[in-house]
């Protein structure tokens, strides 16, 4: 069974930094794509980030291009995402996703996904 389990959001100032963690298990994962995705409340998902996670090409958006990085570990099968330069508008809830063989720049929308973890909260305050 796969698990994605997110960590490491919390409450942070504007012009600020979190690294959140997603701790994936359950298969092998080198024929994936592993994405950031966020929700702020009354939204939709939102396409953050995505890496392939055999060769570690990444893609990001443009919203967060520059100030997020995403990045993984493949001896922790962890992947990481590296937020800076924090805004208000980036409080939202934060959802690691695995998607099977998808095309990376390709795959922005939630359907590309396959599994989904539970989420965990940022908020940025002004």
């Amino acid at each position: 069974q796969v698990q994605l389990v997110e960590s490491g959001g919390g409450l942070v100032q504007a012009g600020g930094s979190l690294r959140l963690s997603c701790a994936a298990s359950g298969r092998t994962f080198s024929s994936y794509v592993m994405a950031w995705f966020r929700q702020a409340p009354g939204k939709g998902r939102e396409f953050v980030a995505v890496i392939r996670w055999s060769g570690g090409s990444t893609y990001h958006a443009d919203s967060v291009k520059g100030r997020f990085t995403i990045s993984r570990d493949i001896a922790k099968n962890t992947v990481y995402l590296q937020m800076n330069s924090l805004k208000p508008e980036d409080t939202a809830v934060y959802y690691c996703a695995a998607g099977f063989n998808a095309r990376l720049v390709a795959a922005t929308t939630p359907n590309d996904y396959d599994y989904w973890g539970q989420g965990t909260q940022v908020t940025v305050s002004s």
